[in-house]
């Protein structure tokens, strides 16, 4: 009996991680290393525009869904108010500052990774990448690594949120 092992290389990647499984299996490792190694953030959730969580950095499920729900509510209320020049535009960052934690809510992109997800529109979802951190969190620092994030999400997405070279999204 032979056992197959997958071999990644740094040109290309294999059939398996082209696969929506694949994609998230990447993502959701990219998802932990943030939370793991940004300096104050305890937890962070990838959820669809709709509410629904899909993937996130170990956190207790349950809370992750009604956290999804809730910053869903947040990043449409953010999207729909007008700007000084009467239109409205979506908001690139929220942040929400409470006496136990911060959280920031970010838009990620639209992603096929998601295949079998409700108000999955035309084969993609639009994400939002939702962080939470400690008050004392530097907001700069939390900010731009979710940026980066954001950036190393891009290959996973359809409609990858762009860039700019300080890291602010647009």
């Amino acid at each position: 009996m032979s056992t197959h092992h997958e071999t990644r290389t740094v040109t290309g990647a294999s059939a398996s991680e082209n696969s929506p499984s694949g994609q998230r299996d990447n993502m959701a490792w990219l998802l932990r290393q943030f939370a793991d190694d940004t300096p104050g953030v305890t937890h962070a959730v990838l959820l669809s525009r709709d509410g629904l969580r899909l993937l996130d950095s170990d956190v207790d499920k349950d809370w992750a869904d009604e956290l999804s729900a809730a910053i869903s509510g947040v990043a449409s209320l953010a999207s729909n108010i007008t700007g000084p020049g009467h239109s409205k535009r979506p908001a690139r960052q929220v942040i929400i500052e409470r006496d136990d934690c911060l959280y920031f809510v970010q838009s990620a992109g639209r992603s096929a990774a998601f295949d079998n997800t409700p108000g999955n529109e035309r084969g993609e979802v639009e994400t939002i990448l939702a962080v939470i951190a400690t008050t004392d969190a530097d907001v700069g620092s939390v900010g731009f690594e979710m940026g980066r994030l954001v950036s190393k999400f891009a290959p996973y997405m359809k409609i990858p949120v762009r860039v700019g070279t300080s890291g602010d999204v647009r």
